[in-house]
């Protein structure tokens, strides 16, 4: 009577079932490693002493309805400033000079390099934008009258910014550029393309 060895009268079967072994091992292995470091990072676990103090610390998801407020609501520094000043000017003189000087605080100035180069030559565009840190500015060109958006945009980054165009229009090419946010705009800088 012959003995039946299943390693040798079915070696690709016994290979399988090695493997699924295997595999059956190493996912259980990975289980609990992934439980294990899931309980020392804290996830999924909620004390009772931790959702009391957040629901008393009054953190919750909801967002409070707008609502309209007066100019006078926030003392600013332009109030504070004219009150304190006791200027000849008065309140409305004062304020309407600190204006002025925020706005110009805040211009985007724009230039552009070179000033004359041939159909589809770089031109760098660079400028300022005080007060602007982190505005995205969309470049824009004169086009038919109307201002029309180039694909190109450039971000403010300690107070300057700096990007280039491309463009194959001849003749004289006005640029400017755009915070979108403010709707503040650059002066216009002038190329003569071809």
């Amino acid at each position: 009577m012959a003995r039946f060895k299943p390693s040798e009268d079915h070696p690709v079967l016994v290979g399988l079932v090695a493997l699924v072994g295997v595999a059956v091992a190493i996912g259980l292995v990975l289980g609990v490693v992934a439980l294990a470091g899931s309980r020392v990072a804290g996830l999924g676990e909620t004390s009772t002493a931790d959702s009391t103090a957040d629901v008393s610390a009054g953190e919750t998801l909801y967002a409070p309805r707008p609502t309209r407020t007066s100019a006078t609501s926030e003392p600013s520094e332009e109030t504070s400033t004219a009150s304190s000043g006791g200027g000849s000017q008065g309140d409305g003189g004062s304020a309407k000079k600190n204006n002025k000087k925020k706005q110009k605080q805040k211009r985007i100035s724009l230039s552009a390099s070179p000033q004359q180069v041939s159909s589809m030559e770089r031109i760098d565009l660079t400028g300022t934008y005080k007060g602007g840190e982190g505005s995205v500015l969309q470049v824009q060109r004169l086009q038919d009258g109307s201002w029309t958006d180039f694909p190109v945009t450039a971000v403010v980054s300690g107070g300057t910014f700096s990007t280039y165009v491309q463009t194959g229009y001849a003749g004289e090419v006005k640029f400017r550029v755009l915070d979108s946010d403010s709707d503040r705009t650059s002066n216009t800088v002038t190329v003569t393309v071809g």
